[in-house]
């Protein structure tokens, strides 16, 4: 993975024309961009197609995303998809964990951790979301929140668990409310789970990456990635328009 790393995640959004349309602009502008940042773009898996029909796939350091999987790779579960099935479809990144998936389908820290054990099984890259509620902010709670949902990966997997791999620091009082955390609380979160990261491994720990999330726009960008512990951006709403998604990889390179 190249520096900086941005995954758009299209959530419940998007139909096969404004599909269309947004990524044959990205592929364009990726053009001058595709060698200096990985940019992952985790539509609904339905339209998964869309993106292997284009030419994106010749871009250097461009990918296929998911936005969930099961954590099951086969069996009797109606209507879910499993990491080999993404795996198949030329899939590489994988987002669990999402605070709206831990909240409006009661996924566990352990359920979590048994999809980022499958992921890693198949080789695929998890990026696992994790950060705290505004009530959990406001005890200040952030600290002990991150911990408890980074060891439960480690309880399940091992402590190799986050060798490629990427942890996005989502503030979940920050998701789609236009406030974002500071650049300085950003990257204070950010510093704790590295180096958290590094005490559990005993500093053996490769091609592993932090990205924030949380109403990131061009307007708050540029210092966010500033920051030294903070890899690159987990983007929802901005990831949606072309314009504002481009104009944010454009800033980060300036």
């Amino acid at each position: 993975m190249i520096k900086p790393i941005i995954v758009g995640n299209w959530k419940l959004n998007g139909t096969q024309e404004s599909i269309k349309i947004f990524l044959n602009l990205l592929n364009k502008f990726l053009v001058n961009y595709h060698e200096k940042c990985t940019v992952v773009i985790s539509l609904p898996i339905l339209y998964a197609y869309l993106i292997r029909n284009t030419l994106l796939f010749d871009n250097k350091n461009f990918f296929l995303g998911a936005q969930n999987t099961d954590n099951h790779n086969s069996g009797s579960f109606t209507g879910e998809i499993s990491p080999i099935m993404l795996k198949d479809l030329g899939i590489k990144y994988v987002i669990i964990g999402h605070s709206e998936r831990r909240f409006n389908h009661n996924e566990t820290n352990r359920m979590i951790a048994n999809k980022f054990f499958l992921l890693k099984k198949e080789n695929l890259i998890p990026i696992l979301c994790i950060g705290e509620t505004k009530q959990e902010k406001l005890e200040n709670n952030t600290i002990n929140i991150c911990k408890k949902q980074i060891d439960s990966i480690f309880d399940i997997c091992g402590i190799q668990a986050f060798n490629d791999s990427i942890i996005a620091y989502e503030p979940v009082w920050a998701i789609g409310s236009e406030i974002s955390a500071t650049p300085k609380e950003a990257q204070f979160i950010a510093r704790f789970i590295r180096q958290y990261i590094v005490s559990r491994t005993n500093d053996r720990i490769k091609n592993f990456f932090i990205q924030y999330g949380g109403s990131v726009t061009r307007k708050n960008a540029k210092n966010l990635i500033k920051q030294k512990d903070i890899d690159g951006f987990l983007l929802g709403r901005s990831s949606l328009q072309i314009e504002e998604f481009t104009k944010i990889i454009e800033i980060i390179h300036v």
